[in-house]
């Protein structure tokens, strides 16, 4: 007579249990990420932990920050946007080209700027997202072609030289530091990130995105139409990239119609270090925001401890995919928990 023993099942997680886990793996996993490695390069990098180099870190990520915001919508919905480095230097050359106009008070110009920038971007964003649906196109070449199309335009638009003289009120605010510590243009983007947590967490649009990402068709067979959200996401990225653009000219106080070059990379990888999945559904903003300054932190802590340029970019890209191998295992971790 042989033995036979039950099947082991392994006890399932408990509601709550599980709601920690998924909160630990998807979203405290990269600010810990981001805890150690400051902590790190505050014990090892001469002069990181001060309040100077922490003010630079702040005014440095506050352009990618903004343009990463936009994006997350973008790769949430499973496309990606490759032309925001270049819609950005056509919206600056627009911006301060209106900004220059002596017919314009200072505020009048300011105020029209933005409202260039920002139609400028959203235009750009719309035809992206427009060409990509309404043909069926990958938007990877579709954005690859606005990358260029709009990195032209800046250089006709600006005849191929730096736009200067700047409203003098507008570069004052761009340098202002609130309460000693927060630089003005860095909490301009954590406006845009608090804009962007707002309406995808607490809005049907959010949902929405998440859902397109998710699964497209099911938002189709529940009524809804996908590409809708697809345009609005590109759209929105575009706009974001005007926004940036201001903040650029903030900033650096020039237009030029090369800035933006390889901000597009810096910004997907902000997003995908920031946990958000490349085959789009999953992901947060707040995350988005962590990756950027992960980042700048090892940006600057690698140039602190004397790494050259050379070896910079090589680090940066190994911790990107890394963050890729780690969504991986990430999502195997989810579905077992669930």
């Amino acid at each position: 007579m042989t033995e036979t023993s039950e099947p082991l099942v392994s006890a399932p997680v408990s509601p709550g249990r599980a709601k920690f886990l998924r909160f630990l793996i998807r979203d405290a996993g990269v600010l810990l990420a981001l805890v150690l490695i400051t902590l790190f390069f505050s014990v090892s990098a001469p002069y990181f932990a001060t309040p100077d180099n922490a003010l630079k870190i702040f005014v440095q990520i506050a352009i990618n920050t903004v343009l990463a915001a936009g994006m997350t919508f973008v790769i949430l919905t499973g496309g990606i946007d490759l032309s925001v480095g270049s819609v950005l230097a056509l919206c600056t050359v627009v911006g301060a080209t209106v900004m220059i106009d002596e017919s314009l008070s200072p505020a009048v110009a300011i105020t029209l700027a933005l409202l260039a920038c920002m139609a400028t971007g959203a235009a750009c964003g719309f035809l992206n997202g427009w060409i990509s649906t309404r043909w069926k196109i990958p938007s990877f070449i579709v954005t690859l072609g606005m990358l260029n199309m709009a990195a032209g335009a800046a250089r006709v638009v600006s005849d191929n030289s730096t736009i200067t003289g700047l409203p003098q009120s507008f570069v004052d605010f761009g340098n202002l530091i609130i309460g000693g510590f927060l630089p003005s243009i860095f909490l301009v983007a954590v406006l845009v990130i608090a804009a962007g947590w707002f309406v995808l967490r607490f809005t049907v649009f959010g949902r929405m995105i998440f859902a397109v990402g998710t699964n497209d068709e099911a938002v189709r067979l529940s009524g809804h139409n996908p590409d809708f959200y697809k345009v609005a996401a590109f759209t929105i990225s575009g706009l974001t990239a005007g926004i940036a653009a201001m903040v650029y000219l903030l900033r650096l106080n020039i237009g030029s119609p090369i800035a933006g070059v390889g901000y597009e990379l810096n910004a997907i990888a902000a997003v995908i270090i920031g946990g958000t999945s490349l085959s789009g559904g999953k992901g947060s903003i707040i995350g988005t925001l962590v990756g950027a300054c992960i980042l700048q932190v090892l940006s600057t802590g690698l140039q602190l401890l004397g790494v050259g340029d050379n070896f910079k970019p090589i680090v940066i890209g190994l911790v990107i995919v890394l963050a890729v191998i780690l969504d991986a295992y990430r999502e195997r971790l989810l579905r077992k928990i669930r």
